[in-house]
Formats: C-alpha cells, sequence, structure tokens
C-alpha cells in the first residue's frame, strides 16, 4: 500500500487488510490521503481499547466499549448563559431565518449528456419564453402545456423555496431576478432547460436570542465534547510507541 508498510500501537499490528477496509468511509482527494485518514482513525481505535482494557472499561462492544472510556475519562462542561449570549453576540449573521423565494418555471427535460436532446430542449425553451415575453399572462398556460415537471399541474408554481433547496444552477438564476421578473434566457440544469420567473421574494429575519438559546447551547456543548476528546486522543498517543505513520489526531473523524 502506497505510504503506508507496517502500522502499529504499543507493539500491536493495524492489519493492511483492516486499513483498506476503513478506506470506503474516509472519502479524501486522493487515494493515499483516504489510507492515512483511515490508518489513522484504526490508530486512534487501537489507542482507546488499549486504554480502556488498562482501566478494566468493558462495554461489551468495540463501539461500546470506546462510548464508555470517552464518557469517563471526558467531561464537557455545561454552556453557561454567559458563554451562549457572547456566542449569539459575535455570530448574528448566522442566526437568520432563510431567504424564501416564491417561484415558477417551465421545465423542458434534457439528459445533460445527450447533445442533441438538449439542443432541441433549448430551441424550444426559446421559443416558449419569446411567447412569455410578448404575452406574460401567458405564463401558467404554457407551464401546464409543455412543463415536465410535476409542477405543470400548478402552473409551474413551486411554492416557496430556500437557498440550497433547488440545484445550484436553477437557484443562481433565480435568486438573481426582480420581484415579477422572468429570466431573459432559458436556464440550463442536470434536468434540462428552464424558463424561470420569481413571483415574490421574502427576505429572511434576524432570530431573536431566546429562540436559539438551545441550539447554541447544543454547539458550544459539543464543540467542547470533541475538544476534550481530541486532547484525550493526543495525550494518549503522546505516551503511546506508534509506528509506520505520523500520527495527528485532530484529522480524525472521531474528534471532528
Amino acid at each position: 500500500m502506497t505510504g503506508l508498510e507496517s502500522v502499529a500501537v504499543n507493539g500491536v499490528l493495524i492489519p493492511l487488510a483492516a486499513i483498506e477496509a476503513e478506506v470506503q468511509y474516509h472519502p479524501a482527494g486522493s487515494l493515499d490521503e483516504a489510507r492515512k485518514q483511515a490508518a489513522e482513525a484504526l490508530v486512534i481505535r487501537e489507542l482507546l481499547l488499549q486504554e480502556a482494557s488498562r482501566r478494566g472499561v468493558d462495554g461489551g462492544t468495540p463501539e461500546d466499549t470506546i462510548a464508555a472510556l470517552i464518557g469517563s475519562e471526558v467531561e464537557t462542561p455545561e454552556a453557561d448563559e454567559t458563554a451562549c449570549r457572547r456566542y449569539y453576540e459575535n455570530n448574528r449573521r448566522r442566526f437568520r431565518s432563510p431567504d424564501l423565494y416564491e417561484a415558477q418555471h417551465i421545465l423542458i427535460a434534457a439528459d445533460p449528456e445527450d447533445a442533441e436532446a438538449r439542443q432541441a430542449a433549448l430551441l424550444k425553451a426559446e421559443t416558449l419564453l419569446a411567447d412569455i415575453v410578448r404575452e406574460p399572462s401567458r405564463f401558467e398556460a404554457l407551464a401546464r402545456e409543455h412543463s415536465d415537471c410535476p409542477s405543470k399541474e400548478a402552473g409551474g408554481h413551486l411554492g416557496q423555496v430556500t437557498r440550497g433547496s433547488t440545484v445550484p444552477e436553477f437557484e443562481t438564476y433565480l435568486c438573481s431576478l426582480d420581484e415579477g421578473e422572468t429570466c431573459s434566457a432559458p436556464v440550463p440544469s442536470r434536468y434540462g432547460i428552464h424558463i424561470v420567473r420569481l413571483l415574490r421574494r421574502d427576505p429572511g429575519r434576524d432570530l431573536d436570542y431566546p429562540m436559539v438559546r438551545e441550539t447554541i447551547a447544543d454547539y458550544l456543548r459539543d464543540h467542547a465534547w470533541q475538544m476534550g476528546v481530541r486532547q484525550y486522543i493526543q495525550v494518549l498517543a503522546g505516551q503511546a510507541r506508534i509506528e509506520g505513520i505520523e500520527f495527528a489526531a485532530a484529522t480524525s473523524p472521531l474528534v471532528q
């Protein structure tokens, strides 16, 4: 295996086959990086299981044993009111309701891998858009007649959508429109070619502190737990003999 030949923790070998099997759980930019992350995860697992054995902790399964060990060794302080309020004040932009967009569209479906079908869909969309430009009130009727989206039954109305709830290529055009405006050009997406109209925009609003206090407390508690686990693993790693890999506990999914 490229970059890894033999990995061991305090003399206990981690088989290369186990690392290869673990790779599937660590998507990365390259296979070598995925293998490194997989090896680190298994090193952490072995460190924790060895420490659990030393302390006489047994949860029945390896996963439950690790959970029991961490639960007994890592303290997670509760986030107090001062910390929660400070986080809220320093991160106000995170605590807003999402912008809402009331949208309408006509979809001419076409596989992006089928160049001929895409060209035909584009020509049809351009023809329909020209009709809508001449007579905007025909949008609903044309949607019912020509759209390949189930929204055709509602005249192309998609209801209210938020950023992230539609495909990015559609969203980019929709969010740039003014209320009542139809996009001046057909919009390509992975589903085909769209004619897009923004009916109404409802800007998001700041959320008051009481509405998000529990969310903030949960986040701060989780963050403190992650930091505690990371530090605990680093202590164990510092006391152990780890061979075959340059170990970095902070990169493990266990502590992210």
